[in-house]
C-alpha cells in the first residue's frame, strides 16, 4: 500500500507531461468547452464537431475538410474553458484559462515526404505574469500550437523510456517521439529553441516574447521540416497530432486568448 501511494504523485507528473507532448486543438460549431468546479482526475475524451469554416485544409492530408476534434483534460488538473467566437470580424476559438491547464488536439498521419508549411495565427491580450519556460514550476503559454511525431522509441533515453511505458499503461497511449511546440514567451528570445523541463522530448520555439505585439492577431507560416530539424537535430517522422494549449496552471494566474484557423500546406 505504501509504494501504491509513493506512485501516485509521479504517475501524475508523468502522466500530465504526456499530455502535455499530445497537445490538442479543437474547434466546435457554438457553445463552450466548461472548466469542471472540481479537479479532473481522468482523462476522460469529449469529442465535438470542427466548426465548418475553421480548419486543416485538405491539401496536405487525406483527412476530409471536416473533421472531429477532442478536448483532453489534464489529471489533477481544472480545465482551460473553450468556445467559438466571431471576434474581430473572424472566426476563433477564445481560450479562458483560470489556473487550469486542458488541451484540444487532432489525431492525422500526414508522412514525413508530405511534410511542409502549417499556417495559423492567435491574438494574446496580456503575458502570464511569473511565466518562465525555463522552469517547470512557472512552465505556462498563454498559447500554444504543438505538433507530435512518430519516430523510432528505441533511440530513447532509459527515463523517457520508462515514460513512455508509464504512459501507454495509464492513458492507453505511448508518449510520442517528438513534440515541436509554437509558444509565446515572457523574457526568452525569441526563435531560440527551449527544451521543455519535463522532458527532453518536447522543444518549444517562442514566436513572440514579451508585450511588443499583445492585443494584436499574429499570422505565422512555418515550414514544419525546417522547424523540427533546428529542435531536434534530425529529420521528422510522420505528423501525428497538432494541438492548441493554454495553461496557467503553474503559475495559478488567469489568462485569455483567441486561436485563428490552421491550415497545412504542402
Amino acid at each position: 500500500m505504501a509504494m501504491r501511494m509513493a506512485l501516485k504523485p509521479t504517475i501524475r507528473l508523468m502522466t500530465l507531461a504526456v499530455l502535455m507532448m499530445l497537445s490538442s486543438c479543437s474547434f466546435m460549431p457554438s457553445g463552450e468547452l466548461e472548466a469542471e468546479t472540481a479537479p479532473i482526475v481522468t482523462s476522460t475524451v469529449r469529442t465535438y464537431e470542427l466548426f465548418p469554416s475553421i480548419g486543416f485544409s485538405s491539401v496536405a492530408t487525406e483527412a476530409p475538410a471536416l473533421v472531429r476534434w477532442q478536448h483532453y483534460p489534464l489529471p489533477g488538473k481544472q480545465a482551460t474553458t473553450y468556445r467559438y467566437e466571431w471576434v474581430d470580424g473572424r472566426h476563433a476559438m477564445q481560450a479562458t484559462a483560470k489556473m487550469s491547464a486542458s488541451m484540444l488536439r487532432q489525431s492525422m498521419r500526414v508522412a514525413p515526404a508530405r511534410l511542409g508549411m502549417i499556417r495559423f495565427s492567435w491574438k494574446v491580450p496580456q503575458l502570464i505574469a511569473g511565466a518562465d519556460l525555463a522552469l517547470r514550476e512557472t512552465h505556462d503559454s498563454p498559447v500554444r500550437l504543438a505538433l507530435a511525431f512518430e519516430g523510432d522509441r528505441s533511440m530513447f533515453s532509459m527515463k523517457n523510456s520508462m515514460l513512455s511505458e508509464l504512459a501507454l499503461a495509464v492513458t492507453g497511449e505511448a508518449l510520442p517521439y517528438a513534440t515541436l511546440m509554437y509558444v509565446w514567451c515572457n523574457t526568452c528570445a525569441q526563435g531560440e529553441v527551449l527544451s521543455n523541463p519535463r522532458t527532453d522530448r518536447i522543444r518549444e520555439i517562442p514566436l513572440e516574447s514579451g508585450p511588443d505585439q499583445l492585443g494584436q492577431w499574429r499570422h505565422y507560416e512555418r515550414d514544419i521540416r525546417a522547424d523540427f530539424e533546428k529542435a531536434f537535430g534530425e529529420s521528422p517522422g510522420a505528423l501525428l497530432d497538432v494541438g492548441f494549449m493554454t495553461d496557467t496552471d503553474n503559475t495559478k494566474q488567469n489568462t485569455i486568448a483567441w486561436y485563428g484557423a490552421v491550415s497545412l500546406v504542402d
